[in-house]
This record gives structure tokens, sequence and C-alpha cells, in this order.
């Protein structure tokens, strides 16, 4: 009976060990095989906190105006002849733009002409009456009281003669003022009144002409921009500031600060600020919106990261920065300004952090680790190293 058991124990003994074996091989090969699965730190880009002296913009929204603008009226009464220019062109100072019937101020230039003849006819015939009567009045063959009356007719020729000339200016004048011409250089608008109306002096409207270069560019900033604008100006600089119109990207067009009000406006606490800037081909057209980027500050040592390494949660603002073991954490931030291409961190950051500013999707939560690759910070500067890597 013994020996029978003896025999049954010794296969199961043996199948017993066999399976233990076959677990222990199955267990080594998975996990040897979750060891070989386990993926690398993911790659990012990261980017040392940059530390310069940057002075910092600020933007305002502004119209643009021009410097002279002009209602062009008739300074005297008549039918229209001509419209001499294209509505909307360019014009220079001097240029005709309307013509009003000349022939009634002909007609007043030619009978202000004759009155001038005629009085300078009297003129002389009194002059040679009263010098006749000087003699006589030396011989005594006349009365000083004739000898008096020639002369007073002699003072009321030429009175007569500077009368009738002032007349004739003044015709000559009208005739003149019947070619209206262009006040200034700038662009002219619409016709008004077309060929064939009555403009009457002084009061009907026949166009309006605006100055185009330079142009105005009016602003308004708050009390603590004035203040720093205010500094500036007594510094003896007028502030630079850049202009940026409707559909254009970049703040491409310069422009000077000429001119900051004498005082704020109470009801908004802002002050107004008027740019000057170049306009020589008539693009810009007064009336337009503008947006204008003036520096309101200067840091000596500003920390700088670049705007798309910053993430926001909620209302907090923070960055991943990589440590020493090649860990990121996460690093709450108070940012400033930006300053070109860079934001300013104003807390938050250390000169030399390593910050992520590329591959921030994979970074899955603070604490992992990664594989960091140094970059530039400015965005600029990285895609030259690309196109250098690429090379």
């Amino acid at each position: 009976m013994d020996a029978h058991l003896q025999g049954i124990r010794t296969p199961l003994l043996t199948l017993t060990l066999l399976f233990a074996t076959a677990v222990g091989l199955v267990g080594c090969e998975a996990h040897s095989e979750e060891a070989a699965a386990a993926p690398p730190p993911p790659a990012v880009d990261v980017a040392q906190v940059e530390s310069d002296a940057v002075t910092l913009w600020d933007g305002f929204t502004g119209r643009i105006a021009a410097p002279e603008s002009v209602d062009l009226r008739p300074r005297v009464s008549g039918y229209i002849d001509e419209v001499a220019f294209e509505e909307g062109e360019l014009v220079k100072q001097g240029d005709l733009l309307f013509q009003i019937d000349p022939r009634p101020y002909e007609a007043h230039v030619d009978a202000a002409k004759a009155q001038l003849a005629r009085a300078q006819s009297q003129l002389s015939l009194a002059g040679s009456e009263a010098e006749r009567a000087r003699h006589l009045m030396e011989s005594r063959a006349i009365s000083r009281e004739e000898f008096d009356q020639r002369q007073a007719t002699l003072n009321e020729a030429r009175a007569s003669v500077a009368a009738a000339r002032a007349e004739l200016d003044s015709a000559q004048l009208d005739l003149e003022y019947t070619h209206i011409r262009s006040p200034i250089d700038g662009r002219v608008s619409r016709a008004m009144v077309t060929r064939g109306n009555l403009a009457t002096s002084d009061q009907t409207l026949l166009t309006r002409v605006v100055s185009v270069d330079p142009l105005y560019v009016y602003f308004e900033g708050d009390e603590e921009t004035a203040l720093e604008a205010l500094n500036r100006l007594d510094a003896g600089s007028n502030p630079q500031v850049r202009v940026r119109l409707a559909g254009e990207a970049d703040y491409a067009h310069d422009a000077v600060v000429d001119f900051i009000d004498n005082q704020l406006d109470a009801s908004t606490g802002t002050l107004q600020y008027r740019a000057v800037m170049a306009n020589p081909d008539g693009r810009f057209r007064p009336g337009q919106f503008a947006r204008v980027s003036m520096p309101v500050s200067r840091l000596e040592h500003a920390l700088m990261v670049d705007q798309k390494a910053v993430l926001t949660d909620q209302d907090r603002r923070y960055v991943y920065v990589v440590g020493d073991d090649d860990t990121v954490s996460r690093r709450n931030i108070e940012p400033g300004r930006r300053s070109g291409e860079l934001l300013v961190v104003e807390n938050g950051l250390e000169a030399g952090d390593r910050v992520v500013v590329n591959g921030l999707q994979k970074i899955l939560m603070p604490g992992m680790q990664v594989h960091p690759e140094q970059v530039a910070m400015r965005p600029a500067q990285r895609e030259s190293q690309r196109v250098a890597r690429a090379q």
C-alpha cells in the first residue's frame, strides 16, 4: 500500500514542480515586457529666463486727423461756370477748383477803370488851376478866398483819384475771387455745388480740402501714463510712438508725440496726446481709427519669457520650470506688459530658470520627468536655430 501511494505521489510532485516553473517563467517574461514597454521621458524645448533692460510699451486707441481742414466757400456770389477738379484727388495750393462766371465782375473792373481815369483827369485840371491861382496870387490878381477854393478843389480831386483807385482794386479782387483755388496742399472732397448753380458769397459750401502730409494722431492715456509722458517731455525728448491702422498686423508706422494737453479730462481721468505721422503718398485718411503703441516705462533688469510658455488656470498664470533633475514643477507667476516677442514677469521667476516653451501638451502632471532640449527664448531666434539644424 505504501509503495502504491509512493508511486502516485512521485508523478504529482513532478507535475507541481513543472507548473511552478512555468508560472515563474511566465511572470519573468511579463515583467521583462513591462520593463521594455516603459516609454522614455517626453522631449520638450526649454529656454532660460532672460534678464535685460527693456522699454515697456502700452497700447491706446486713437483717431487720425488732418492738421489743416478748409471748408471752401465763395467770397463773391455768382453762377458756377466750371468744376475744375476730380473729386477725391490730391491738389496743390493754388490749384483751380471752381470758376464763377466772371463777366459781371469784369464789367465792374472796366467801370472802375473808367472812374479812375475820370478822377485822374479832374485831378490834372484841378492841379493846373491851382498852379495858375498860385501865380495870380503872387501878383495879387485874385483874392485869397479864390486861391483857397482852387486848393480845396485840388485836394478833392486827389481824394477822388484815391477813392477810384481803391474801387478798382476792390473790383479786381472780386474778379480774382471768381477763380476759387485750393488754399492748402491736400485731398479735395466731392463738389457740393455743380455747374450752373448759384453760389452765395460766404454761405454756399463748395467742397472741403484736408491736408494729408503729415497727419495728426490723437489718443488718450490714463493718469499714470500721463505722468510718465510728462516726465519724458520734461527730460527734453518727445516720445517716439508706433502706429497700426485697421487691417494691419504690425505697428509699422513711426510717429512723434508733439503735444500733450494741459489738463486731464475730469470725467474720464485721461489726458489727450497728439502724435505727428508722415503720410507722403496720401494713403491714410483723416478720420481713420488707429492703434498707438507708446513707451510708458523702462526697466533695467526685467525678467522675460515667451508668451506661449504661460498657461492659465482660472485667474492664475503659471509656467512649467525644469529642475536640475529634469523634472517639471509648476510655478505661478505675475505677468506684466509685453516687450516685443516676450512677456515681462514681475514675480515668480528668477534669472536662469529653465522654462518649458514647447511641448507643454506632453506634460501630464507636475513632478514628471522630461528630456529637455535647450533652445532660445525668443521665437525668432528659435526659428533661426531650427532652420540651421535642418540645413
